[in-house]
């Protein structure tokens, strides 16, 4: 679950994954928004509110803090400036000589 608000039946479609397989499987989610916020995210807080009930259940929730792991590698390439140019990426100017 992320940024955007989702679709309108969104929540009664998740509400329906999360009842069929509660008590019977394992579920996984991750989302980068607090639980409080479920509810809008979803446009629906009574839905929401029950797909928590049954998700948090038996849950074991892992909060994890700290800097993006995607974005690690950005900082570097920030402060070092532009990436060098290592003769990986085709040449842009058109020329399609070729030498002998």
């Amino acid at each position: 679950m992320g940024i955007k608000q989702l679709p309108k039946r969104s929540g009664e479609c998740l509400f329906e994954i999360i009842m069929r397989r509660y008590e019977t499987r394992s579920t996984m989610m991750t989302s980068n928004r607090p639980l409080e916020d479920w509810g809008k995210l979803l446009g629906d807080v009574p839905s929401a509110t029950a797909i928590l009930d049954r998700f948090l259940h038996h849950a074991e929730i892992l909060s994890i803090t700290g800097r993006s792991y995607r974005l690690k590698d950005r900082a570097a390439k920030d402060a070092g400036g532009k990436e060098k140019d290592r003769g990986d990426k085709p040449d842009k100017t058109g020329d399609d000589e070729k030498v002998a």
